[in-house]
């Protein structure tokens, strides 16, 4: 097996390769970051959409409840007008 020398221009190459690879890792944490803060804020507007739309489809019931109860007095009413109707 050959032994190879390193020369000054292998040992400027390498210590360039590992400058440029520690730039990238860098860039790489930093990108890491904002997508984690990215995610960490879309998860809490989800959140806040996911509470907005539990209180909507609360309303909505509330709205189906109330509307079903007219219904019934609506219906109550009628039968007694019919009711006086026919006693006339």
């Amino acid at each position: 097996m050959a032994v190879e020398r390193w020369t000054d221009e292998m040992l400027d190459e390498l210590a360039s390769s590992v400058g440029e690879m520690r730039k990238s890792i860098t860039e790489i944490k930093d990108s890491v970051d904002s997508l984690r803060i990215t995610a960490q804020a879309l998860l809490q507007v989800a959140a806040q959409n996911q509470r907005r739309m539990d209180q909507f489809a609360e309303e909505i019931e509330l709205t189906k409840q109330r509307h079903a109860e007219n219904d019934q007095r609506f219906n109550v009413l009628l039968e007694e007008v019919r009711y006086l109707i026919r006693g006339n």
